[in-house]
């Protein structure tokens, strides 16, 4: 058993209870899986982070759901950085993170911090039919083609009609297991649709979205930063976002509102890129005493 620093930081937002919430553990990247996941259930958190050092980049971070390790998170990146800034361990305006995505670019602008995510893959196409089945809604609420697409995860970009369309939105996991299959998928990955409106939450916002989540996480993600990024790069290719740069909002229906700013790398037909920022808000800090083996 050893003690670890943690910092438990909403993400994506500047106030407390706002945004996503993530518990970075300091020094926590030596951990086992199977301990780090544990943990993860232990907060009842979608996702927690556990740093280290690295040979490539300023510092590693592990990603955790509460069944998996995943490359890369948004949500968590912006909190780890949060975290980090908050203890005084980031000097300058701009560092690097080794993830299982590769390697991700973080600039400080005052108290926003930008993350610039891998150029977007774009992946299978899911026929509406079935993802309309997986989210309890006809497939005429869905107004153009389901796509896998990933900037470090891969989603399954869904464009809903309305605002309307999307708070009826209800997940069903038996289909969720045939758009996993259909996009390759298989075991533990679920493959959610991320679930996307043209329309913000608030007069400021251009889109706004819901990730809702099969067992054991909990059932709703209040801000996604991996999925907007990839919902950008599909918005953009597919003709559906005239700007460059836009305001994504996620989480306001649950009491907890998300914002990020989210800007084009490179022409819409070539992205090299997608940055995402937002802010982070420390609500938390303290030790958490973690075994070296479950």
């Amino acid at each position: 058993m050893s003690w670890f620093d943690f910092d438990w930081v909403d993400a994506f937002s500047d106030r407390a209870f706002g945004g996503n919430g993530c518990a970075v553990v300091h020094d926590g990247a030596v951990l086992p899986a199977d301990v780090c996941m544990a943990y993860v259930r232990e907060t009842s958190l979608v996702e927690c982070t556990f740093t280290g050092p690295s040979d490539v980049a300023d510092i590693q971070v592990r990603y955790f759901l509460a069944s998996r390790e995943i490359p890369f998170a948004g949500h968590p990146t912006i909190a780890t950085v949060a975290a980090m800034r908050s203890r005084g361990l980031i000097s300058g305006d701009a560092l690097t993170l080794e993830t299982g995505a590769g390697i991700v670019s973080i600039k400080l602008n005052g108290d926003e911090i930008e993350m610039t995510q891998v150029a977007p893959e774009f992946g299978a196409h899911v026929p509406a039919d079935l993802v309309a089945s997986t989210i309890g809604l006809p497939e005429s609420a869905i107004i153009s083609p389901p796509q896998f697409v990933s900037t470090g995860l891969p989603f399954c970009i869904t464009v809903l009609r309305d605002h309307e369309a999307l708070r009826a939105a209800q997940l069903d996991v038996g289909p969720l297991r045939k758009v996993a299959a259909a996009a390759g998928f298989s075991g533990s990955d679920m493959a959610e649709p991320f679930l996307v409106t043209l329309q913000g939450a608030t007069a400021e916002g251009d889109t706004f979205s819901r990730l809702l989540l099969a067992p054991p996480s909990p059932p709703e993600d209040p801000f996604t930063g991996s999925a907007t990024g990839a919902m950008a790069a599909y918005l953009w290719t597919h003709g559906l976002m005239a700007k460059d740069s836009f305001i994504a909002e996620q989480g306001h229906d649950m009491g907890r509102p998300g914002q990020a700013t989210v800007t084009r790398v490179g022409p819409s037909e070539a992205m090299a890129g997608i940055k995402v920022a937002g802010r982070g808000h420390v609500l938390m800090r303290g030790q958490v005493d973690l075994p070296d083996q479950m």
